[in-house]
């Protein structure tokens, strides 16, 4: 089966080598107000018991996780005093909780980001290993 071709009309995009140079960040959307960008984690391909993962396994266990990591964070997250008054939850870069299906799903080349409301982080973590099950590690 062929991937269908997206037509863009020339006004709105000149080249597709544009696209190759932009990096990786760049890409991301920019959340608005009070969102935050999370990329979900992803598990690799093989378990540490050495079992194969099939791509639907990554795939799903990728919408379902609720370890991310925070990309970009809206230009009103945490600015207000009264909600937040001992400052972020979280900022970009760290590892936090979510609930398994909160927030927006965008799906992008790697799996698919989330668009969640600053109030929806449930807690921070170090490392993402600390709380995986052994056997996915």
């Amino acid at each position: 089966m062929t991937k269908p071709k997206l037509i863009v009309p020339k006004h709105i995009w000149d080249s597709k080598q544009a696209e190759k140079e932009k990096k990786e960040l760049e890409k991301i959307p920019t959340p608005t107000g009070w969102r935050l960008v999370l990329f979900p984690l992803k598990l690799n391909s093989k378990t540490k018991s050495g079992l194969y993962l099939t791509d639907d396994t990554i795939a799903e266990s990728q919408m379902t996780t609720n370890i991310c990591k925070v990309l970009k964070c809206g230009s009103d997250a945490y600015k207000d005093k009264n909600r937040y008054p001992n400052g972020p939850w979280c900022k970009e870069g760290d590892w936090v909780l979510i609930t398994s299906y909160a927030g927006s799903r965008i799906k992008i080349e790697d799996g698919e980001l989330r668009i969640v409301n600053e109030d929806e982080i449930i807690a921070t973590v170090d490392d993402p290993r600390d709380i995986l099950p052994r056997n996915l590690l």
